[in-house]
């Protein structure tokens, strides 16, 4: 009935003129694009689906801390680690890990992966953590 009413409304054809009147509101739909930063725990590989769901939202970025997993299962820890990569790469993100936190970001941020240190010490890439 409503998209009806739209449909005439826009192609001319107006049978009921002066009965009624659809109002629609343009600001009904208006969305929060402000930018998330959101921790995660990572207790078992499951948990990776939490990060990724996040990711593709668009405007999340995730800082996953990792000691648990790496703690119980190192292995499941490193397929964890890969899915969450593979989800990055995919969306055109950044992945970097320090430590037991991993930080992931979609496209419009990127993590830069020299470490920032004292003049005297050589710069390591992130990657040669993991």
């Amino acid at each position: 009935m409503v998209f009806k009413k739209i449909r005439d409304a826009f192609s001319g054809s107006r049978d009921d003129v002066g009965e009624d009147y659809l109002e629609i509101d343009l600001e009904q739909e208006k969305k929060d694009n402000k930018v998330l930063v959101k921790l995660f725990v990572l207790k078992d590989y499951e948990d990776a689906n939490l990060v990724l769901n996040a990711l593709r939202e668009g405007y999340t970025i995730a800082i996953v801390d990792i000691r648990n997993l790496k703690k119980k299962d190192p292995i499941e820890l490193k397929r964890a680690i890969s899915k969450i990569k593979k989800t990055v790469e995919a969306l055109e993100g950044s992945i970097a890990g320090f430590g037991e936190v991993i930080i992931a970001t979609p496209s419009f941020a990127k993590i830069p992966k020299e470490v920032i240190s004292r003049k005297d010490a050589p710069k390591k890439d992130m990657d040669d953590f993991y």
